[in-house]
């Protein structure tokens, strides 16, 4: 695939829908203002809504407006960003539409396309047979897709056999925007560029891993997306699982993109397989009821319209992972709605000192962590021991940090999206998702899934503004340890 430098067609399926004005919009405004797009390069609105052109560009105007920081908009900025802007109306559920995006892209045959699909997943397959059939798709055109890929193996090996008939496989980028955050790819240079970390980085001298990713929101916005879904197929088959899998990876052979994805997919192959009794005894799911969030009193998950589901709106799990370097090392992963705040983290727990000659028998000592937290703040931390300064007879000690963050050289922090939409239009698919890792994901959560529909774990409560349910408390307590947050 031959590409000239960042010069492209940007065309945004799903451009007036609440992902693209809230993330891509802005994303593709700061990759222009930063100098990453080409001149000339244009981005396409592919809307159902007829409106001329100049009302599209003061729409886009008022959406950044509103979700770009007040120092990031500039009357200028957006200016050079207007002259790329073009909506074109297709009505993508009926394909009435296409010849006019036909004679839009006509006009530069040899320019790379990038198709972002940020739709529902149900429209994939027949925009990408739309495309073909009115001869849209060249060498040099890519297709992002956006999350959820189906809602179990079946319905996602489903969608990508669609997609792939029209699509190589090289053309396609599954998109998790997690992977696009710099602390997650920092994971990789913290494991395999520091000597230090490299034989600690094992069952040797880990004792466990968390991984939580914890929301103070609701599901009221997207109630109706959200109940077709749930934690466990909205968070954790996808953003949680590849968080894990940059932790637990072996190191690959070289950066390229299936070097990487090679070692990503052995660890969900590795990943053990839940029985019904594992699923009894080793998950947890619930439902957030009402209480009080930011400061305000919030309705619970079925306080709407609808009062029945069955749709989990947090989910806990241990992980085993079968293989040499993680043997007998549990991965405790967790993520809720509601949740009493909003946090992202991963906590590399170290294994107890095996004797300590400090007072009091060693139970000032606290075991070494790392924490490498995502949001709301990027950090890495290393939790140490360190003695307290004074002429106490016997030495006292105490937990400290070591930062191990990058200097903060930049005025502005890229956002995810921004590193993902401007990795597709490198045509490089590091950071993305290839199928047999999709398809690896969804054939361990589905053994989970089932488990659930079978009812095998009933459905606990808790309240909203909260940690989760206490049974998630239990689920790590019963082997003895206890959340980082506890």
């Amino acid at each position: 695939m031959t590409r000239k430098n960042n010069l492209c067609d940007f065309i945004l399926f799903g451009g007036h829908g609440d992902l693209a004005f809230r993330k891509l919009m802005p994303a593709l405004f700061h990759l222009c203002k930063d100098g990453y797009l080409e001149e000339d390069s244009r981005v396409i609105t592919i809307s159902r809504r007829e409106m001329s052109n100049e009302e599209h560009i003061e729409l886009v105007k008022e959406k950044l407006i509103q979700f770009l920081p007040e120092d990031s908009f500039t009357e200028e900025d957006f200016k050079r960003f207007a002259k790329k802007l073009l909506l074109v109306t297709v009505d993508f559920s009926t394909n009435e539409g296409y010849a006019k995006l036909q004679e839009v892209l006509n006009e530069f045959e040899d320019r790379d396309r990038i198709n972002y699909l940020s739709t529902a997943p149900d429209f994939f397959g027949g925009i990408c047979q739309a495309l073909s059939e009115n001869k849209l798709i060249t060498e040099n055109t890519r297709v992002v897709l956006e999350k959820p890929l189906g809602r179990d193996l079946k319905s996602s090996q489903e969608i990508n056999k669609k997609v792939l008939e029209y699509f190589q496989e090289n053309q396609i980028y599954r998109i998790d925007h997690y992977l696009g955050k710099d602390t997650v790819q920092n994971i990789m240079a913290l494991r395999f560029s520091n000597r230090l970390f490299v034989h600690l980085w094992s069952s040797n001298h880990i004792d466990h891993v968390q991984i939580t990713v914890a929301e103070n929101v609701g599901a009221e916005g997207r109630w109706g997306y959200y109940n077709d879904y749930g934690a466990m197929r909205d968070m954790i088959q996808n953003h949680l699982l590849q968080l894990l899998c940059l932790i637990a990876m072996e190191p690959p052979c070289s950066l390229d993109a299936n070097d990487i994805r090679d070692e990503k997919v052995k660890v969900l192959k590795t990943l053990r397989p839940l029985t019904s009794a594992d699923v009894a005894n080793k998950t947890v799911r619930a439902q957030y009821t009402a209480g009080s969030s930011i400061g305000e009193s919030v309705p619970g998950y079925l306080d709407g319209d609808t009062k029945e589901s069955d749709t989990e709106t947090f989910a806990a799990m241990r992980i085993d992972i079968d293989n040499w370097r993680w043997n007998g090392v549990p991965f405790y992963i967790r993520s809720g709605k509601r949740m009493q705040r909003r946090n992202s983290e991963i906590v590399i727990q170290f294994k107890t000192m095996p004797h300590s000659i400090f007072a009091n028998k060693g139970s000032s000592i606290e075991d070494n962590k790392l924490v490498i937290t995502l949001q709301p703040e990027e950090s890495i931390e290393l939790k140490l021991m360190n003695k307290i300064p004074g002429l106490s007879e016997n030495m006292k000690l105490q937990e400290v940090d070591l930062q191990l963050n990058a200097p903060h050289t930049l005025k502005r922090k890229s956002d995810a999206y921004e590193r993902l939409i401007l990795d597709v239009i490198r045509a490089n698919p590091t950071l993305f998702m290839r199928l047999d890792e999709v398809e690896a994901a969804w054939r361990w959560a589905d053994k989970i899934l089932d488990g659930w529909a079978d009812h095998v774990v009933p459905m606990k409560k808790y309240t909203a503004g909260t940690d989760g349910p206490t049974a998630a408390v239990q689920l790590i307590a019963q082997d003895g340890r206890s959340w980082h947050d506890e």
